[in-house]
């Protein structure tokens, strides 16, 4: 007998973030501010997944990601998809690409860093080095892992 069960109710029209890492879920809501979109947001933990044992995922109705937000997800979930879904159906399936730069999402660990006592935005440069995320601050020019930056 073929069963199919829906952990997570499904969506007319928006976008599914899939393949999150475990408890990056959250860190995608807060970092994204899907919660004060005025959206009805769905969100499942810990949920079976074949590929890696399991994954979070969220979704969020009537609510569309341009290329330049789904890609700033990958510096929580470099392996998540995200799925644009109209009328029920997944029209679009996007792989995910770091951006070369990201400001305003971070902010710099180095407590002897210039952005910590000026009016400046953060910005770093991103890069992908032996399979992890790496953050080069513009202003002090040292280079951290993504799990290290403070997120603004």
């Amino acid at each position: 007998m073929n069963q199919t069960r829906l952990s997570i109710e499904a969506i007319k029209d928006g976008t599914v973030i899939d393949h999150i890492p475990v408890g990056q879920g959250l860190n995608i809501l807060r970092q994204f501010k899907l919660l004060h979109s005025g959206n009805a947001v769905t969100v499942g933990f810990n949920l079976s997944s074949q590929s890696s044992g399991s994954k979070d995922i969220i979704k969020i109705a009537g609510h569309f990601l341009d290329d330049a937000a789904a890609n700033r997800l990958a510096l929580f979930a470099p392996r998540a998809t995200v799925n644009d879904i109209e009328n029920f159906k997944v029209v679009r399936k996007r792989m995910l690409t770091l951006p070369e730069a990201i400001t305003e999402v971070f902010r710099c660990p180095n407590s002897n860093c210039a952005s910590h006592g000026e009016p400046v935005q953060s910005r770093f440069t991103v890069r992908l080095s032996h399979g992890e995320t790496r953050l080069r601050c513009h202003y002090c020019e040292k280079t951290f892992a993504r799990e290290s930056v403070i997120e603004a």
